[in-house]
């Protein structure tokens, strides 16, 4: 027989489980995604995410990392324990910041925002490695975002604006603007990146 503390991580681990698929409905639909859309975001198929949605599959890693990068949650969002009391006040003390995951190569992500539950604003600081880009295909997503370059150069495609920026320069766009950026520069630039939800 079964002691009660194994019985009762048993029925814990599946409610986490049980939540990942309605968490990640309900933050998708929160960003005004279709799951087309998150779909060609995370490189997830549509059908998955949808049997995902409604728990009729359990997601891997690989997958779950995927829909978090592009959902731009850490991918513990969908495995925390729900706490008591909604978070209102998050401090992250120097050096404390956790990784974000992101699928693109040659840009980190230290995330220095509170839980995207509680919170409209994701922030972190970004390390942008000398010729890293966005990839081959416009960026286009609900929301907005705002960047500030602390150190480094890096060049912005917004619409039809070409943008070289340094150190001091910020921009401010919405996401639904196709855009792009990369650095074409021979040293790394470093970012505080900014993107606001929808609702």
């Amino acid at each position: 027989m079964k002691s009660e503390p194994y019985a009762q991580a048993t029925v814990q681990r599946e409610e986490i489980v049980n939540m990942i698929g309605p968490k990640i409905a309900a933050l998708r639909k929160a960003q005004g995604l279709s799951l087309q859309q998150l779909a060609k975001i995370s490189d997830v198929s549509a059908a998955a995410i949808h049997k995902i949605e409604r728990n009729g599959m359990v997601p891997t890693v690989t997958t779950l990392l995927k829909i978090a990068g592009a959902l731009g949650v850490p991918v513990g969002y969908f495995v925390a324990e729900e706490g008591p009391h909604p978070e209102s006040v998050h401090f992250t003390k120097a050096e404390s910041g956790r990784a974000v995951y992101t699928p693109h190569e040659g840009l980190a992500l230290i995330g220095i925002s509170g839980s995207y539950r509680q919170f409209q604003a994701a922030a972190a600081v970004a390390t942008m490695a000398p010729g890293a880009d966005s990839g081959t295909k416009l960026l286009k997503h609900p929301g907005e975002e705002l960047v500030f370059v602390l150190s480094g150069r890096v060049q912005f495609t917004v619409g039809e604006q070409e943008l070289s920026m340094g150190p001091g320069d910020s921009l401010h766009f919405n996401g639904d603007v196709p855009h792009h950026w990369r650095n074409q520069s021979k040293k790394a630039a470093e970012l505080l990146w900014i993107a606001l939800r929808n609702g």
